[in-house]
């Protein structure tokens, strides 16, 4: 995919895609709009087995442990589900990090400076908004991290719910926002939830990343090679500490995502449409599944607005990250040439920072590693993981609705194509052989209308040609 254009003194912040990058960023979020629907699904599924009489059987299926003891992986299923499942989750994540950092927004620094900065403010935020309100309520500090992850899957099946179609611009916003959102909360697992390292396995874990990366400089091609290489690295991984998704990342990074030349595709986007699927389709709806089952009762749901660690989340993702991001967006918008799009408001900045506040599944598994060992805690705060999401998807929804009309108008301004040559008119208005296409449009229907008018014998009313 070709490089985006060099930023100029005038750019605009949310201006019109170039149609290879709208292209892509069509082609990635109707998957992950299929995904995050799977995703809700299996939630509310989750939380119907664990609320029903039913309840003890979810739980026992949670604590069936399976695989082998002699290598460390004797492991529950909820514990497969997020150390084993959501390692394809980030490997998928790890690729489309590649693919910003060398053909997308990411490449150009100045085009960078916007998502990173409200990506990164979006995550400082709401820590800050937890941890004041765990000081002054006496709350623990563990979960400090819980409320700075945002779901994009999650995020685009609300967009899928309530109808709202937003332009490709702010698609793409959400899109790259989410992208870097995922390298900080990878961060985040590697730096402050890694346990007493085994150097042993983790030199294991080098050695088998390197031997990835050197089979995949080499050209070496096959599943059957990468597959058990893949398992080989993610065991080790999970052995000596560090949380097994990262070896997901690692591997995902090392692919290949800018094209040779006679090349359809790069290996990067092969992998990708291949692994999507398995990710979007099964892993994360699974991983919600083991995860998302809370009991819900009354006493529960009040809890989380009285008890500092759940309201300090609830707080971090409803007010921190539509703070947060829509402040760094408009800090950076202001202190440097970028201008906002004459298409778009700030309101409408807002309403996808408030949209980035349904932190769901990394939001879960933080939750989870934070509050390690204490059962009926991660239990609240995955419950609070819910209310703030859903809170963040009401009003996100709300202020998306208000616009929709006008959404919609720049939606269909963009699909246009009166020329049908399969390319929208808006990226044809500056070439000559497009005027000269809707010229020949416009005599042929001028001449059918003069030929009509002969058979009948007067005017007709019929199209006279676009405009």
């Amino acid at each position: 995919m070709p490089a985006p254009a060099p930023h100029t003194s005038n750019r605009k912040f949310l201006g019109r895609l170039s149609l290879p990058e709208r292209n892509f960023v069509a082609d990635a979020l109707r998957a992950e709009t299929v995904g995050g629907v799977l995703l809700l699904v299996a939630a509310i599924a989750a939380l119907i087995w664990a609320n029903t009489p039913a309840k003890e059987s979810y739980q026992s299926v949670l604590d069936f442990h399976i695989g082998p003891s002699a290598l460390g992986l004797n492991l529950s299923l909820q514990h497969w589900a997020a150390d084993g499942l959501l390692a394809v989750f980030f490997f998928v994540a790890g690729i489309e990090l590649k693919r910003e950092l060398v053909a997308g927004d990411l490449r150009d620094p100045k085009a960078a400076l916007l998502p990173v900065a409200a990506a990164l403010c979006g995550m400082v935020v709401p820590a800050l908004v937890y941890a004041l309100t765990n000081v002054l309520g006496g709350g623990s500090l563990d979960g400090w991290a819980v409320p700075t992850a945002t779901d994009i899957a999650f995020a685009l099946a609300v967009l899928a719910v309530i109808g709202t179609s937003l332009p490709s611009a702010l698609r793409a916003f959400l899109l790259t926002l989410a992208v870097v959102d995922d390298l900080f909360a990878i961060l985040i697992i590697a730096v402050f939830f890694t346990a007493d390292l085994n150097f042993a396995a983790l030199a294991g874990a080098v050695v088998g990343l390197g031997v990835f990366w050197l089979l995949l400089r080499k050209g070496v091609r096959g599943w059957y090679v990468y597959v058990p290489l893949a398992l080989v690295n993610w065991g080790l991984m999970y052995n000596s500490g560090i949380h097994a998704t990262i070896a997901g990342v690692a591997m995902g990074l090392m692919l290949r995502c800018t094209r040779h030349e006679g090349e359809a595709h790069s290996p990067g986007e092969h992998v990708e449409h291949l692994v999507r699927p398995l990710s979007a389709g099964l892993a994360v709806p699974l991983f919600a599944l083991f995860s998302a089952g809370v009991a819900v009762s009354g006493g529960v749901l009040g809890d989380v607005f009285q008890r500092p660690e759940t309201l300090g989340v609830v707080l971090g993702l409803v007010v921190g990250k539509a703070v947060g991001i829509f402040g760094g967006t408009w800090l950076t918008a202001r202190f440097t040439r970028a201008s906002l799009s004459d298409d778009l408001a700030w309101p409408d900045v807002f309403a996808v920072a408030s949209l980035a506040g349904i932190g769901f599944t990394v939001s879960l598994l933080i939750g989870e590693l934070a509050f390690d060992g204490d059962p009926a805690l991660t239990d609240e705060v995955k419950a609070a993981v819910l209310v703030g999401s859903l809170i963040a998807a009401v009003c996100a929804g709300t202020l998306l609705k208000i616009r929709n009309a006008k959404y919609r108008a720049m939606v269909e301004a963009e699909d246009r194509d009166d020329d049908l040559d399969g390319i929208p008119d808006i990226y044809e208005q500056d070439n000559p052989a497009y005027h000269l296409r809707m010229a020949e449009i416009y005599e042929r229907k001028a001449a059918e209308h003069r030929r009509l008018a002969e058979v009948t014998g007067g005017a007709s009313d019929g199209d006279h040609g676009p405009a």
